[in-house]
């Protein structure tokens, strides 16, 4: 009997599968197409201090193998979240839930994280500094390590819930930040965010997106993840969470392998409503085919 159990930051997960932030909103929506219990848990919308409508339309591009979205974190604001949102999902998932939170500036990511700690369902805070798609926030902490750790040093003070710091692979040297996370107190790393992109129209000559720059996800950036998955997991000591393109049980191994405690799938359910689940269904089939017994054995195993 396959064991697909991990543990991330203390809590056991049943599987490694997450549904990444962005791609699965607050979970009930794809509870009415199967049972999200199955998951190992996931990441709901990411949510800021005030409510955003997000950027302005067209929000979406297509590419080859990928998609390239500027949607701009709209949601309704922490507050609304707590009181609305987090009732509804608690009818229908059953395990602790990861927030993702986002923010323009550290007081905006204490007020958020502090608030959601205090929250019994969620089992762990993702700190997004990483998005590539609104201006003077999120990316703008995570491009630079004094800036990355200096808000995550500020939210671990305020907050008791295993902190996990999204970061993004729009920089130079992805280990010199998810380095500076570890040391200002961080007690995993998710990783990659999406790659700066964009797309031109040939008939009006003009950026696609109303941003004119976005994110690109899906399976063209995997190859690009698990090297950087590969390179974090060999420099720090703490977990990682390994996300960007994965849409597959084999995927769900290969981050493994490079590091990843467990895994995020993003892109795909916006793709497949049913990713998620047939990647669980599908895993212990894809261990056995390959002789792994238990997943926590294969972590790391590809560094030698």
């Amino acid at each position: 009997m396959a064991d697909t159990r991990v543990d991330l930051c203390g809590i056991e997960l049943d599987n490694p599968v997450i549904a990444a932030s962005g791609t699965f909103g607050y979970g009930y929506e794809f509870a009415e197409l199967y049972d999200i219990n199955c998951l190992g848990t996931f990441s709901f919308k990411g949510t800021t201090r005030e409510p955003r409508f997000g950027n302005p339309t067209p929000r979406i591009a297509e590419a080859p193998a990928g998609l390239i979205n500027a949607v701009g974190l709209q949601n309704p604001g922490v507050e609304a979240v707590i009181a609305e949102e987090l009732p509804k999902l608690k009818k229908c998932f059953h395990k602790p839930v990861m927030a993702n939170v986002s923010g323009f500036s550290i007081e905006d990511y204490v007020h958020t994280c502090t608030l959601l700690d205090k929250e019994p369902q969620v089992g762990w805070l993702e700190l997004n500094i990483s998005c590539p798609n609104v201006h003077g926030g999120g990316m703008s902490f995570g491009t630079d390590p004094k800036a990355a750790a200096a808000v995550v040093r500020a939210v671990k003070a305020a907050t008791k819930k295993p902190l996990i710091v999204k970061l993004t692979p729009n920089v130079t040297d992805i280990v010199s930040v998810a380095l500076a996370c570890e040391e200002a107190g961080a007690d995993g790393l998710s990783l990659i965010n999406t790659l700066l992109s964009m797309r031109i129209d040939l008939r009006t000559r003009r950026p696609v997106l109303a941003n004119v720059t976005g994110g690109l996800s899906g399976p063209a950036v995997f190859p690009v993840a698990l090297r950087m998955v590969w390179q974090v997991a060999g420099a720090v000591k703490i977990p990682v969470v390994g996300l960007g393109g994965v849409s597959s049980a084999e995927d769900v191994l290969e981050m493994l392998l490079a590091g990843a405690a467990a895994v995020e799938v993003g892109a795909a359910n916006l793709q497949d409503p049913w990713a998620c689940r047939d990647i669980v269904r599908d895993l212990p089939g894809v261990m056995e085919k390959y002789g792994i017994e238990k997943l926590t054995d294969i972590i790391g195993g590809a560094h030698g």
